[in-house]
């Protein structure tokens, strides 16, 4: 790019900036001790400008205006205030395909995953398939994958990098420990919410055999296995989703019967259970915390499988409506999934219609359309947290919490499942949110809000960060949300899509 091209792109951003603070060129020019012709000139890109200079207009419009970098680092433009109108279609989920993508590590045939979620966070996962030898091939514009794995898998030559920026390789585990004696897997990275144990992983799949040498100087598991039949059933510490898929992938090459309890009933699981049965894995209680598995000892068939819908995208999408007080339709919704968000939502005055029941095309999760109407909110009568399925969804609280901020009244929100994520819903009084931080689950909500623009960094970590989002939707004016890295990894061509909807965000790149 050319200097004056760069000096152009510079000055249509500062320009941007004054605008949405309500300066005019000759009140910024007072607040830098200069000229207004020669602010003009700096917007207009004809202007020869130092760092120096971007410093001190960074500082008196309270906004970082260039960063210098090696990750050119993307960002967000909202312009809010904008109604939105028409529909949008849910899109497959995140989870699920992270699941399914590693259960397909257990067939020596070939996979192929229809209408997979291509995210970033299925991009690490891919490149840490492709560095261990197995071949993937997304085949069309409906992102169905084709996975084909070799023979045996070269762990040793895994892509360690992306293997830490993702949380999911943690589900190596189960689907691995009956095909290698030992082997090692990097940490798992993903979100930075609060330390998450890996202990209920380790407590049920060591009924198979599985033992867990993780050291901090090392950086790695070292996983060592002598497999064996479980003594007993199976009774899981803690009823989570990835613990209970990563179980379930173990007792499907478990040559013999396995009972877990307290199992996860979540959308992602029922979605690996039923894929599991496309490979002859005999699977009992599909949908409850009881599972009866009848494993096999090896799996070689070319197989398909339709992945569900994301109830969590179908929340984000409803919460943008509601956030701008719109009337829009989100289709393909898995309702099954979102009954008790929905129910806490017309308690507080919600207005919506549901569409008569039909089927995704895995023939299993049942979907509806939703219909938002205008409404006036009221806080809710109860404090708002979320449970395991079939509670109102983790996944799901952060936007519970936003809608709440244009509730009339004041609402308590306990987030008790991460250590630090509730403290993120005060990044939202930067726009005149009232959030007062009982401790680090506890928030308590006054609305309604009367949103004002700001420039924000994201949180580092997925819901947190849509919810800024979300609510600079609903801001009058510019708002920046920068290093939106961690959006792309849960949800594909979000901002894009939002703007099909009437939105009005671009993406920049810092220089």
């Amino acid at each position: 790019m050319q200097p004056e091209q760069y000096r152009k792109k510079i000055g249509r951003l500062i320009a941007e900036l004054r605008s949405s603070h309500g300066l005019t060129q000759a009140d910024l020019a007072e607040k830098l001790g200069t000229s207004q012709p020669a602010i003009n000139r700096v917007e207009k890109g004809t202007q020869n400008i130092s760092l120096e200079i971007i410093a001190r207009i960074s500082d008196a419009l309270n906004a970082e205006i260039l960063s210098v970098n090696d990750e050119s680092k993307l960002n967000l433009r909202i312009q809010g205030g904008n109604k939105l109108s028409g529909h949008i279609e849910t899109k497959t989920s995140k989870n699920s395909s992270l699941g399914l993508l590693c259960a397909s590590m257990m067939n020596k045939g070939k996979t192929t995953l229809r209408h997979v979620a291509r995210i970033e966070e299925v991009n690490r996962i891919l490149e840490v398939f492709e560095s261990i030898g197995v071949r993937c091939r997304w085949l069309n514009v409906d992102n169905d994958l084709e996975i084909d794995p070799p023979k045996r898998l070269h762990l040793d030559k895994m892509d360690v990098a992306a293997a830490k920026r993702t949380r999911t390789i943690l589900m190596f585990l189960g689907p691995l420990l009956h095909q290698y004696r030992e082997f090692r897997l990097p940490f798992s990275g993903g979100c930075n919410i609060g330390k998450r144990t890996v202990e209920p992983h380790l407590v049920g799949l060591s009924q198979f055999g599985m033992s867990v040498d993780a050291t901090c100087n090392t950086d790695y598991y070292q996983i060592n296995v002598k497999p064996r039949q479980p003594k007993s059933t199976i009774v899981l510490t803690e009823r989570g989703d990835t613990t209970t898929e990563n179980v379930v992938m173990a007792a499907a090459l478990n040559d013999g019967e396995t009972i877990i309890r307290n199992a996860s009933p979540n959308y992602m699981v029922q979605d690996v259970c039923f894929f599991l049965l496309k490979l002859g894995v005999k699977i009992e209680g599909i949908g409850t915390t009881i599972l009866k598995i009848r494993g096999v000892k090896e799996i070689n068939k070319n197989v398909e499988y339709f992945v569900s819908e994301d109830p969590i995208e179908a929340m984000s999408f409803l919460t943008a409506g509601i956030m701008t007080n719109s009337e829009i339709t989100v289709q393909r919704a898995p309702i099954e999934f979102l009954e008790l968000e929905l129910a806490t939502l017309r308690d507080m005055g919600l207005n919506l219609e549901l569409s008569p029941e039909y089927f995704s095309r895995n023939g299993k999760t049942r979907l509806v359309d939703i219909t938002l109407k205008k409404s006036d909110l009221q806080a809710a009568r109860d404090k708002i947290h979320a449970l395991p399925f079939p509670g109102i969804n983790m996944d799901n609280l952060p936007f519970l919490g936003l809608i709440a901020t244009m509730a009339k009244g004041r609402t308590l929100v306990h987030d008790w499942s991460y250590e630090n994520r509730a403290i993120y819903f005060t990044e939202l009084n930067k726009m005149n949110a009232h959030i007062e931080l009982v401790d680090p689950h506890r928030v308590y909500i006054t609305g309604p809000t009367h949103w004002r623009p700001a420039d924000i960094v994201a949180p580092p970590a997925l819901r947190p960060s849509v919810v800024v989002l979300l609510a600079m939707l609903a801001a009058p004016g510019m708002s920046i949300l920068r290093d939106v890295y961690n959006i792309n990894r849960g949800y594909e061509d979000f901002y894009k899509r939002l703007n099909s909807l009437g939105a009005n965000i671009e993406s920049f790149r810092e220089i």
